[in-house]
């Protein structure tokens, strides 16, 4: 296990992000992705855990201390795909895995359905697919959207006088995670501003997506992967209610107790977490 945490920036054709190493140098190569408004923190527990990996966990774009993108652009799943290969091509990594959690689990499922020549293995933490939507709603949601994108303008992020008012916002989010997570994700999450402090993150991350893929769509990429997989499945996490999405993935899956953040929440969910992760890439 290796505790010694290496921070960088890469600067990429179209982006800079900031990133987190961890373990060897000559570690099989992974590539971390977070989830949705969280940043390279929610490996803070579990990625010195990991044994003979060499993890670049990411501040994925829009978040932590990574670059956010120019105005009039979005983010979209398949840019944040194209962000991995650019962050891959700089490292010279032609092979490599993902390590990914709710967000970061989509994107990674998305990249290896779309080029599996390029990946070893994939660990998943409660995530697998997008969310979908049916067909005959594609043009009422990109109607939702652009309008959401035009209110938009000139909305003012909210301001916490203190760092702990800012954390226990963070604690009851959308998705709550234990004080110590929030705490964690806090440390590169949040900056201050005249009176009191703002997360750093992009406020148009909370936009809603102006088209969705239909099921049938999403599990095409989890049908052409063509790696070892392992999902992770939280037993209260976002996952669990999903079984007959279950059901039909191909994929090796371990239900574990905890919530959505399980390996962030604290160091027993990290642990049996990191015992699953080390077993995976231990497989021959």
């Amino acid at each position: 296990m290796s505790t010694t945490v290496e921070e960088v920036r890469l600067s990429l054709p179209h982006i800079e992000l900031a990133a987190h190493l961890f373990g060897p140098v000559d570690g099989q190569p992974v590539i971390a992705l977070h989830g949705w408004l969280d940043n390279a923190n929610s490996f803070a527990r579990l990625a010195p855990k990991l044994t003979g990996l060499r993890i670049v966990a990411l501040d994925m774009a829009g978040h932590g201390y990574s670059d956010h993108r120019p105005a009039g652009a979005g983010y979209a799943l398949w840019d944040y795909v194209h962000d991995v290969l650019q962050v891959a091509e700089q490292l010279g990594w032609k092979r490599f895995s993902l390590l990914g959690h709710s967000l970061g689990a989509i994107v990674s499922v998305v990249l290896a359905g779309a080029l599996p020549q390029r990946i070893d293995r994939l660990a998943l933490i409660d995530g697998v697919i997008p969310p979908t939507a049916s067909e005959e709603n594609t043009a009422q949601r990109m109607g939702m959207a652009l309008e959401a994108q035009m209110l938009h303008y000139g909305k003012r992020k909210p301001v916490y006088a203190t760092l702990e008012r800012a954390v226990e916002a963070r604690m009851k989010g959308v998705v709550a995670v234990s004080r110590e997570a929030a705490e964690l994700l806090a440390q590169r999450g949040l900056m201050p501003v005249p009176g009191g402090f703002t997360w750093r993150s992009d406020s148009r991350l909370t936009l809603p997506s102006p088209l969705r893929l239909s099921q049938e769509q999403a599990l095409t990429f989890v049908q052409r992967i063509a790696c070892p997989t392992q999902l992770v499945v939280a037993r209260d996490g976002m996952l669990a209610s999903h079984t007959a999405l279950l059901e039909q993935l191909p994929l090796s899956l371990e239900t574990l107790p905890g919530g959505h953040h399980l390996h962030l929440n604290d160091e027993c969910g990290a642990a049996l977490v990191a015992d699953c992760f080390n077993r995976f890439f231990a497989m021959p």
